[in-house]
Order: structure tokens, then C-alpha cells, then sequence
């Protein structure tokens, strides 16, 4: 935008606003963003026609918590529609996330109406989306306390599991006695599944936490190794040769040049193992731990609740999305040089 200023012979000339002036968001883009959150708006309405359609054959309390979720949802839509007018941040957030969270909306909407509208799907392994929120609610207490167990157990065990897979991705990836020594061991213990050593770690391990967390890292340790010392030895002789000429010793190879030359091939390791440590964990912790999401669901199971089954399933969504974010998050900071050479 321009601003009018006097100039030296009194006439006005054109400015530009200065970095720091306020700037007005155009009125297309406000458009743009109310017509990408409508849907949102909409499809909350859907759900809140289809729960009242189907309120008649669900329990009074699930009908009434799911009535209060959907009118906050409804709530939360109407006022974010009117904050992004002056919040360019949030009206570019809104704009993204508009469609998805239409989808998941409407995705509510249809698994109430073939659960509890058509009974398309038997009871009670099939519950509504009403049953599954108020499970949540009635199982709060025990659902926070077996997140927690699990939250500590999946990073004590995949932080061991990372420390050692640099170890020993590192070791061989740069040292050819070692790499000798070292890829028919890790080509052999690595693809079997970490899962498969549950019988032997209950009998060797002192407590079954102690088990349940090698486990995961062992789960780490062979994605983490791999990578690591596919990385490391496929370091450009080019970088160590300037390095050498400059008089770099061993360590300063190792640590200011492979390595870093070595992270995205590491991040990929780290983001496969912690794949590997969410299907361990649940594994683990429904053969011999005694808290964790793992066990929830089997004693959940156990019971025939499957509504807290489901409500375990959400809340193991949430958590591992939450875990795999961050992760991402670290690696756009660490491989921040790479944003304009890979895509991601």
C-alpha cells in the first residue's frame, strides 16, 4: 500500500508503508477463508441433526455429553470464523486445516448413523461415537494415569534404543574392522521382530518394565543402526579430503563432518523407529505390564468394553501423532539447510 507525502516542492509524493506500519488484509483473502471454514461449520450442524436423529436409541447420558461436545465444536467453529478477520496467522491455519477437519466431522456423523441409526454394525464391538466420547469422560483418571505409564516407558525405551543404534551405526559405518564384525550380526538379530523376543525377555529380565523397554529399543536399535551407518559410509570422500588437508584429526571427521553429513539418513532411522516403538510398546504391555494403553485395552477387552477399547484407540492416535510431530518438528530444525533442496 501507498501513502501521500508532502515533497520538497510541496507536491505529494507516493510512499511506501514502512515494515513496522499496520497493514489491512484484503477482503478476498477474509472471503477465502470463511468459504474454507464454512464446511467446518457445516458439518458440525450435520452431526448435531444426525445425534439428535438417533438420540432416541442411545443411553441418556451419552446422548447428553455428545449433545454438549458437538455444540462446543459448533461454538469453537463460529468463533474462529470471526477471529481470523484480524489474525492472518490463524486465517492461514484455518484455510489449511478447513478441509480435514470437515472430513473427520462428517466421517462422526456417518459412523453414528450406520452404529446407531441403521444398526448396520453388531453391539457392543461396534459402539457410537457418543458411547466412545463418554467412555472417555467415565475413564478419564485411568486413561491419563495409563498414558503416562506409557509415555515413560516408550521414551526410556526408545531413547536407549537411539543411543545405542548411533553407537553402533557410527562404529560400522565408519570403521571397516567393525563394519566386518558388525553387519552379519545386525543382518541377522535385526529383522527378527522385536515382538518375537517377548517369551525369552520375560524369562531373563527382572521386571517385566525393564522387558517391555529393551524390547522397544531393540525395536529402535535396528532402523537406527542401519541408517546410521548407511549415512556414515556414504559420506562424500570429497568433504573428508578437504577436511584432511586442513589437518582435521579422526574425531573432527567423525563429529563435524560424516555425522552431519550423515542427518538425514539418521532423522529417516529415527522416524522408523519410533514406528517400530509404538507396535512394541502396545505389544508389551498387554503380555506382562501392568499399566500403559496396552494393557487398558486388553483388560478393556477382557471385560467386553468395547467402547473403552475404542476410547483407548483415540487416545493412542493422539499421543503417537503428538510424539511423531515433535519429532518432525526437531528435524525441520536440525535439517533446517535442506528446506529448499528436499521437500517435505
Amino acid at each position: 500500500m501507498l501513502q501521500k507525502e508532502t515533497g520538497p516542492g510541496g507536491g505529494e509524493v507516493d510512499q511506501a508503508w514502512t515494515e513496522g506500519a499496520p497493514r489491512t488484509a484484503p477482503p478476498a483473502s477474509i472471503t477465502a477463508s470463511l468459504r474454507t471454514w464454512l464446511p467446518v461449520t457445516a458439518a458440525t450442524a450435520i452431526c448435531l441433526g444426525i445425534h439428535w436423529f438417533v438420540s432416541s436409541t442411545e443411553l441418556p447420558a451419552e446422548t447428553r455429553s455428545y449433545f454438549v461436545f458437538l455444540w462446543s465444536v459448533l461454538g469453537v467453529s463460529l468463533v474462529l470464523a470471526g477471529a481470523q478477520i484480524g489474525w492472518p496467522a490463524l486465517r492461514r491455519w484455518m484455510r489449511q486445516m478447513g478441509p480435514i477437519f470437515s472430513v473427520a466431522l462428517l466421517t462422526l456423523g456417518l459412523w453414528e448413523m450406520i452404529t446407531s441409526g441403521f444398526r448396520w454394525l453388531p453391539l457392543p464391538y461396534f459402539p457410537s461415537p457418543a458411547g466412545v466420547f463418554q467412555s472417555l469422560i467415565n475413564d478419564r483418571a485411568l486413561l491419563f494415569d495409563s498414558t503416562w505409564h506409557s509415555l515413560i516407558l516408550l521414551l526410556s525405551g526408545y531413547a536407549l534404543g537411539v543411543v545405542a543404534g548411533l553407537i553402533s551405526g557410527i562404529c560400522i559405518g565408519w570403521s571397516s574392522p567393525v563394519r566386518y564384525w558388525g553387519m552379519p550380526i545386525l543382518k541377522v538379530v535385526g529383522p527378527i521382530p522385536a515382538t518375537a523376543w517377548i517369551p525369552l525377555a520375560m524369562v531373563v529380565s527382572p521386571s517385566a518394565i525393564f522387558s517391555a523397554a529393551a524390547l522397544i529399543a531393540l525395536a529402535v536399535w535396528f532402523p537406527v543402526t542401519m541408517l546410521t551407518a548407511s549415512g556414515i559410509s556414504n559420506t562424500r570422500a570429497s568433504y573428508l579430503d578437504v577436511a584432511r588437508t586442513l589437518g582435521a584429526g579422526r574425531r573432527f571427521l567423525i563429529f563435524r563432518v560424516a555425522i552431519p553429513a550423515a542427518l538425514p539418513s539418521i532423522f529417516i532411522g529415527l522416524f522408523m523407529g519410533l514406528g517400530a516403538s509404538f507396535l512394541t510398546l502396545v505389544v508389551a504391555e498387554t503380555v506382562g505390564v501392568k499399566s500403559g494403553l496396552g494393557w487398558y485395552v486388553s483388560w478393556a477387552q477382557g471385560w467386553a468394553e468395547y467402547g473403552k477399547v475404542f476410547a483407548a484407540l483415540v487416545i493412542m492416535a493422539a499421543f503417537f501423532s503428538t510424539i511423531m510431530t515433535l519429532l518432525f518438528k526437531v528435524r525441520d530444525r536440525v535439517l533446517v539447510w535442506q528446506k529448499g533442496v528436499i521437500k517435505w
